[in-house]
């Protein structure tokens, strides 16, 4: 699979974040959010495409992909929406647009209605957003962190190969795949990948979700019409809760629609990001 590596660092309030930009310093800015258990990985392709007219900004957040992961660090949504709004101005982008996906929806609602991070535009992609969201086997990995994490290394790989998986419709490439699963791997990654669910609850979006018809800018909503993390219906509720937000269903397409989708994403994004105010 193509490289992609984060050549640059910034020392946020919950860590470590690498990161880097693309295309043009001049062009209009993008700042791209991933979801869990992900990394900026599952939008190499989104943004090498959306970097001929635009300058892309992408990051691992802080206790995934190759940013920090430590016993005791916050990598709650409460956090991740801090060290959002943080990079931001460390970037001295003082209205990008957004595109999230999963509980990267989330991150960039809580920092643009409680930090006061101001947005050109927001695309939100199969976000975690309503509630309620949580799988059932998502609530057991989190209610029971020290048991998983005490899990052999081979067990947890296992487990983390068939969940990291399941987010796609069409079935990833075995060395995408092995590329998602590889950070939640290491000494530091297996207790992080259950640390991270640990801390991440329901209350993260309903201190926000009466909040969503106070959004004031354009807002696209893309969903995997195949999505089984997140059923089709939300964005339907979602894109009903938020002034002029218009929703685009991908068809076979699941949760993880860069992977499934890339082509028609692109599509999505780009017409979106090029349409006039």
């Amino acid at each position: 699979m193509s490289d992609w590596t984060l050549d640059r660092t910034f020392t946020s309030s919950s860590g470590e974040v690498r990161w880097t930009a693309l295309g043009p310093e001049e062009a209009p800015p993008v700042v791209l959010v991933h979801g869990t258990p992900f990394s900026s990985y599952v939008w190499r392709g989104i943004a090498r495409g959306l970097a001929q007219d635009h300058r892309v900004h992408v990051w691992d957040l802080p206790g995934y992909g190759a940013s920090a992961q430590y016993a005791g660090q916050d990598v709650s949504l409460g956090a991740q929406a801090g060290v959002l709004t943080e990079l931001l101005d460390h970037w001295g982008l003082g209205e990008p647009a957004v595109i999230a996906h999963d509980f990267g929806g989330c991150v960039a609602l809580r920092a643009h209605l409680l930090h006061g991070a101001r947005y050109r535009r927001l695309a939100l992609v199969d976000p975690v957003a309503l509630a309620p969201w949580g799988s059932p086997a998502y609530r057991l990995l989190g209610g029971r962190a020290e048991v998983f994490g005490a899990l052999s290394p081979e067990l947890h790989r296992a487990l983390v190969t068939e969940y990291v998986g399941s987010a796609s419709h069409r079935g990833l490439h075995p060395a995408v795949l092995d590329r998602l699963v590889a950070p939640w791997c290491t000494e530091a990654g297996q207790p992080a990948f259950y640390r991270q669910i640990a801390q991440n609850d329901q209350r993260f979006t309903d201190e926000i979700q009466h909040r969503y018809g106070e959004l004031d800018l354009p807002v696209l909503i893309c969903w995997g019409a195949e999505d089984t993390w997140i059923p089709v219906a939300r964005g339907h509720e979602l894109a009903g809760m938020i002034p002029g937000a218009e929703l685009r269903l991908i068809d076979g397409a699941g949760h993880l629609v860069q992977e499934d989708a890339p082509a028609e994403l692109t599509a999505a994004l780009t017409r979106f990001l090029r349409t006039a105010p």
